[in-house]
């Protein structure tokens, strides 16, 4: 079973579990394909790791960094599995961009790496969508990654994973991008510790680890798959207005 968070035929969002296609709530169970499958989180802010493959450092012509590369997406950012997200208008080089996510359970600050399991709620599917028109000119980012619907991420919350669990980003059938997480530069632990060194994590808050080499394009109509051993596949569309 995983956690899943999802509006209820009655237009109540719940907390529930999903197993076997149902998603169970105290006595309900419903249909999956009956509830609308919400993000399982609500983050006051996304913190994402750039450049945590070495070879994805490689395919953008860039060094692997001495210490993480930290960015900012904010809540607006959010989008939910089976939802259609809309791409800015007039850009010509959007890319998809497959990461583990990390739910934060508590507020916290100062996290030693050996505690970091200690404030980990869980573990979700997430797409880094970058806009490269803009990322290219700007230092912060802004309009490069903080746009609408940039932050797909779910479809449900994994209490553990694989240390070496796969990654795979496949757009419209094809595989994109293939890759483990055990080929972090740096650990979700490091990881931990050096964001909640700067700054407090609120629970909820997510931190995206980082994408793998296999960054492409994403054009209008496509249909997006990341599928993270032990959590899932988070699916959505795109939508590109002219």
């Amino acid at each position: 079973m995983h956690d899943i968070r999802f509006r209820d035929p009655a237009g109540t969002v719940r907390n529930g579990l999903l197993h076997d296609d149902h998603v169970h709530f105290g006595d309900d169970a419903h249909d999956l394909e009956a509830v609308d499958v919400l993000a399982p989180a609500e983050p006051t802010k996304i913190v994402c790791v750039g450049r945590n493959y070495a070879r994805h450092a490689e395919e953008r012509g860039e060094d692997v960094p001495d210490r993480p590369l930290l960015f900012l997406k904010p809540p607006n950012a959010v989008a939910s599995h089976g939802s259609t997200i809309t791409l800015p208008a007039g850009k010509e080089q959007i890319e998809h961009e497959a990461e583990l996510a990390v739910v934060i359970d508590e507020q916290c600050k100062d996290v030693d790496p050996e505690d970091a399991d200690d404030v980990i709620r869980g573990y979700t599917c997430f797409n880094d969508v970058s806009n490269r028109d803009d990322q290219s000119r700007e230092q912060n980012w802004v309009r490069g990654k903080a746009f609408d619907n940039a932050a797909p991420m779910g479809p449900v919350l994994a209490e553990e994973i694989p240390d070496d669990a796969a990654v795979e980003l496949r757009v419209n059938g094809e595989t994109r991008q293939s890759s483990s997480i055990e080929h972090f530069i740096f650990s979700i632990p490091e990881l931990i510790a050096e964001i909640t060194t700067y700054m407090t994590l609120e629970p909820g808050d997510v931190i995206a680890t980082g994408t793998p080499e296999g960054v492409g394009p994403l054009t209008d109509g496509d249909h997006v798959e990341i599928e993270i051993e032990g959590i899932g596949t988070l699916e959505h569309d795109v939508r590109q207005d002219a």
